[in-house]
């Protein structure tokens, strides 16, 4: 299916966001697991990739450690509040996604009919 650069870029958007929502869900699963440490997207890193590459993720390179946070006793340092807010963050990055997606095919669909 052709599609045009927006919606390349969309695309990727919605891919980097749900990769985003699947670490926020690893770290909470973790959040028992001594020595685990919270992993995050660099969004902006991430999203750059996507416009430079037409649309293709490839999250591995964006996906690191976040820094400086407490560390319990076990070496863990998932916060289960902070996970929380990234998890309502990232869905509603999702869908706003969505949404933008909506417009451009209803963008579309004007021009077709006209």
């Amino acid at each position: 299916m052709a599609t045009t650069p927006m919606l390349d870029a969309l695309q990727g958007y919605l891919k980097v966001a749900n990769n985003r929502q699947q670490l926020v869900a690893t770290n909470m699963a973790n959040v028992d697991t001594p020595g685990f440490h919270t992993k995050d997207i660099n969004f902006q890193a991430a999203m750059q990739q996507v416009l430079d590459k037409g649309g293709e993720v490839q999250l591995t390179a964006a996906s690191r450690n976040v820094p400086n946070l407490p560390e319990r006793a076990d070496g863990n340092n998932v916060n289960i509040d902070r996970e929380s807010m990234m998890l309502s963050e990232t869905q509603l990055q999702y869908q706003m996604g969505v949404q933008l997606i909506k417009e451009q095919f209803h963008e579309l669909l004007t021009a077709i009919k006209e």
